[in-house]
């Protein structure tokens, strides 16, 4: 802050005058100790009044010398707690009341809610001391937290942010916990989840029937002997259910795919020490501040060639070259991991495309068939938080999953807008919501594919509308009328705005960077219904404020088997080669016997794409890549959602050329159709004369950055936007966007709000904010 604060209300600095003011500070002020932080520099400066938590924010009734004010000011930006941050500050000046002393007021509650809810943060350094610290009342105790670190997103009902508005509110607090809590010098003044062996949560080991095996501190050592025998464990965590098991042991990593129906897709894993990760995954600064910082994300790392580490090929099958890592980030992960000394896998307490399990016998009954012990606990979660993922890219840290320590993220807006709701995508679903000058976007809530999932979905809405008493008067969503969230915002009966779903992937990325439009939007991921009822995915799209015009995509082809064809990377193949050669496809004996398919598939695929039988027509980027990951080789059937497309980076990945495949690109037609034909034609040239898999991927990837280019240069608009899912892809990224500086280009991608559909939601809100009418 600055003394302008002060000069604004007509004080002089040099003013030694009784003055009185109020301040309505909005922004991230609660749950970070800023009340504890305003009282003591009240105290410190001779300063009287007082200051409470309100469903805004926090509001400060302060008097004394003009000078000391002056100081007060300046000293919060420059000193307060480093997890605060403040949006803005409303100052009045009134009279001098005569307050005798400086307190804090019970909180209240207001009609406007628009406080911003801390996420769960990573236990800080003062806690772990005190957890490992024989000497110390809560040694081994794993609900240990204070005013710098513990839940926040996961346990609040309501705000503002107290006890009382928490899941912790049915624990009472001991006498010495409550000291603790009124104390202004004590780190836990005013810390919501304090809690204590005494007083707090415990935890309890348990079969999977539900019988109690052991209890507190035994439990832990118990679960800690069967994670050494190769036995896996749920744990009841932070914001929902963990499967752990060691990342050592080949046959229970095995036994853990086999249970949890998840057979390719890589597990994250928990590492005990920073030093560990170093020796088996090349770490940089950043991606060392990160994995440290009271996010405590799963970070993407590379792993190291040279090293032979312990870890099992069953962890990140295919020659990943990347493991996701995090560090313990609760004191019950603390006190693990240093018993254990071991990597373990901790992985989302669900089945394959299911919700993660938030409440102990909800976990009994859907997890007990993958478990073999319970470690719970009798904390209540409020909504379910899972682990957030993040990888860096162009040297700063890109979101892929935001949750933990992410969620809820908060994009602020210019102005203010009315209360809308965006039900998001169908895939990697989050929702949002708007207040006043503000989008509140929520954790990651999966996709809408089961049951467990849309009950999630629905959860979400109700628990973030909940907090702030959110009553939408609009909601936005989805073209596609067969989405389960599309069917959500129908039931509400208010008016709605449908958003295309590649339109909302660059509205989302511009939110992001607080860019307008105009832009040249390059959008590419697998699947969006398009207005003409074909599959976009493959996108150029001139965005401006009201509208966009499709300005370039990919030619046409069909996906034989439709939703098969997502999983059947093969199919994709095919029916980009039936584009090209058409029935003499089946024929062509060198090109078929590419992919694994019986005489009688063959025949089907054949009638299927004769006749468009389930083979919809798609411009899809995410299905290309598919289809040439199958071509070369790498994948046929896909083992989870972006498999091909990310084994054809990897197979690029460190390979260093200049060569390159060339897109053709129709500039008579509008929109400009980019055909795909010369590259899949040379590709199989390549094949034929034996040309390495890895250069062919390098020349693919090189061709995609050459035709951003291409296009870029055609509109010739400065800044281009860069969303989808397909940007997450760090070779495409990083090389698109060196291009693009390189042409002197402005190229924007995401900063906070994930590239893929995890983004969808902001886009729908900005579509329903720029819809409405601008004040003259």
């Amino acid at each position: 802050m600055k003394n302008s604060y002060i000069q604004d209300l007509g004080y002089s600095d040099k003013d030694v005058s009784l003055r009185r003011i109020n301040l309505n500070i909005q922004g991230t002020v609660q749950g970070v100790g800023f009340r504890p932080f305003i009282y003591r520099l009240a105290i410190e400066l001779k300063l009287t009044g007082w200051i409470i938590n309100t469903a805004e924010g926090v509001q400060i009734d302060i008097e004394g010398k003009t000078d000391r004010l002056t100081e007060f000011m300046d000293r919060i930006d420059l000193e307060k707690p480093a997890l605060a941050s403040i949006i803005s500050i409303d100052i009045s000046s009134h009279p001098p009341v005569g307050h005798t002393d400086f307190f804090i007021k019970r909180s209240s509650q207001s009609a406007d809610k628009k406080a911003y809810v801390l996420p769960d943060i990573a236990t800080c350094p003062d806690c772990i001391d005190e957890i490992f610290d024989p000497e110390n009342r809560r040694y081994r105790y794993p609900f240990t937290n204070c005013t710098n670190c513990g839940p926040r997103y996961s346990i609040v009902e309501s705000l503002p942010y107290d006890r009382i508005n928490t899941t912790m509110k049915i624990f009472q607090m001991c006498e010495r916990c409550r000291r603790e809590y009124e104390d202004p010098l004590n780190r836990r003044f005013h810390a919501q989840p304090i809690a204590c062996p005494e007083c707090g949560p415990q935890v309890e080991l348990w079969n999977p029937n539900g019988g109690v095996i052991s209890i507190r501190n035994q439990s832990l050592l118990d679960a800690c002997d069967a994670l050494t025998r190769g036995n896996i464990v749920a744990l009841k965590g932070l914001g929902g259910f963990q499967l752990l098991v060691d990342a050592r042991n080949d046959d229970a990593v095995k036994c853990l795919r086999k249970r949890k129906i998840r057979e390719e897709k890589p597990f994250a894993m928990m590492y005990p020490h920073i030093d560990v990760i170093k020796r088996h995954c090349q770490v940089n600064e950043l991606e060392e501040r990160l994995l440290i910082s009271y996010k405590s994300p799963i970070v993407l790392l590379r792993r190291r060639d040279q090293i032979q580490s312990n870890i099992s090929p069953y962890v990140a099958p295919d020659n990943n070259p990347y493991f996701g890592i995090m560090l313990p980030y609760t004191p019950l992960h603390h006190l693990l991991l240093a018993e254990l000394g071991f990597p373990i896998i901790a992985t989302s307490g669900n089945l394959s495309d299911e919700s993660i399990c938030i409440d102990e016998y909800e976990g009994l009954s859907r997890l007990k068939n993958i478990a073999d012990l319970f470690l719970v606990h009798n904390r209540p979660i409020a909504r379910q938080v899972d682990d957030s993922v993040v990888r860096i890219m162009m040297n700063r840290e890109s979101v892929i999953r935001s949750a933990r320590g992410y969620a809820p993220t908060v994009i602020q807006l210019k102005e203010p807008v009315n209360s809308s709701l965006a039900v998001g995508s169908h895939l990697k679903n989050s929702v949002a919501i708007s207040i006043d000058k503000n989008v509140f976007i929520s954790q990651h809530i999966g996709d809408l594919e089961t049951l467990q999932a849309n009950d999630a979905f629905v959860q979400t809405i109700e628990s973030l509308s909940s907090i702030y008493d959110f009553k939408p008067k609009r909601t936005a969503h989805d073209l596609h009328p067969d989405y389960l969230s599309t069917k959500y915002a129908e039931k509400l009966l208010l008016p709605m705005l449908e958003v295309q779903h590649h339109h909302a992937h660059i509205l989302s990325c511009l939110a992001d960077n607080q860019l307008k439009p105009p832009v040249l939007g390059v959008s590419w991921d697998g699947t969006g219904l398009g207005y003409d009822g074909n599959i976009w995915g493959g996108e150029f799209l001139k965005v401006f404020r009201k509208t966009f015009i499709r300005v370039a995509h990919l030619r046409h082809f069909k996906l034989p088997g439709a939703e098969a064809a997502i999983k059947e990377p093969r199919r994709s193949a095919i029916g980009l080669l039936y584009e090209i050669f058409g029935e003499k496809l089946f024929d062509m004996t060198e090109i078929i016997t590419l992919f694994s398919f019986k005489r009688k598939e063959k025949y089907i695929l054949k009638k299927m794409l004769e006749n468009s039988i389930n083979s919809p027509v798609t411009s899809s980027m995410g299905r290309l890549f598919d289809a040439v990951a199958a071509i070369i080789g790498l994948n046929q059937i896909a083992g989870y959602e972006g498999h091909a497309a990310m084994q054809l980076e990897f197979a690029a990945d460190e390979v260093t050329t200049d060569d390159s495949y060339i897109f053709d690109v129709d500039f008579h037609s509008f929109p400009y159709i980019i055909n795909w034909e010369p590259v899949i034609r040379s590709i199989l040239e390549d094949l034929k004369n034996s040309i390495p898999v890895n250069l062919i991927a390098a020349k693919f990837h090189k061709a995609l950055v050459e035709l951003v280019i291409k296009i870029a240069i055609r509109v010739n608009d400065k800044n281009v936007v860069l969303s989808g899912g397909c940007f997450q892809n760090k070779y495409l990224l990083e090389e698109v966007v060196l291009a693009l500086q390189k042409n002197n280009f402005n190229p924007h991608w995401h900063k906070h709000v994930p590239t893929n559909d995890g983004g969808i939601a902001l886009g729908q809100i900005m579509a329903i904010i720029n819809s409405e009418p601008k004040e003259k």
